[in-house]
């Protein structure tokens, strides 16, 4: 296992944001949460029986440990992007299902959902962490 530039760029850019949205969540207020919560139930029912509270820990504490984890050197990066490539699906089908996240298309962002559509360069860098592979050295130098 080696130490890939491209690779570590990644992981800070992704990793750095995710962990940071994590911190700020930690006292999120009840209301933000119930809007978060409500939000994710789009594309993850399964939320919905949560307490608001609940939720807004239960993400807080999920985003600083992806964050960790993507942070982390000794975490191959496959791993990192199979994780972040978990996540941030869950972010773009968010996006995806939110009335008036998208124009008339049903992708392009509005106003109000560009602050989302970032999720899609998450996705983007989990998939370069699956499969960004090395080549091997040459032998005809």
């Amino acid at each position: 296992m080696g130490f890939s530039i491209s690779n570590a760029a990644l992981r800070i850019v992704s990793g750095g944001f995710i962990l940071n949205s994590g911190i700020n969540k930690l006292n999120l207020p009840a209301e933000h949460a119930a809007g978060l919560q409500e939000m994710a139930q789009r594309a993850i029912p399964q939320v919905g029986h949560l307490k608001p509270e609940q939720f807004g820990k239960y993400l807080s504490y999920s985003e600083i440990g992806l964050g960790t984890l993507i942070l982390t050197p000794f975490i191959p990066s496959r791993l990192a992007g199979l994780a972040l490539g978990a996540f941030s699906g869950g972010l773009v089908a968010t996006y995806l299902k939110t009335p008036g996240m998208t124009e008339a298309d049903g992708v392009r962002p509005t106003v109000a959902g560009t602050p989302l559509a970032k999720d899609f360069w998450l996705a983007g860098i989990a998939v370069a962490l699956l499969f960004n592979r090395k080549r091997a050295a040459s032998n005809n130098q």
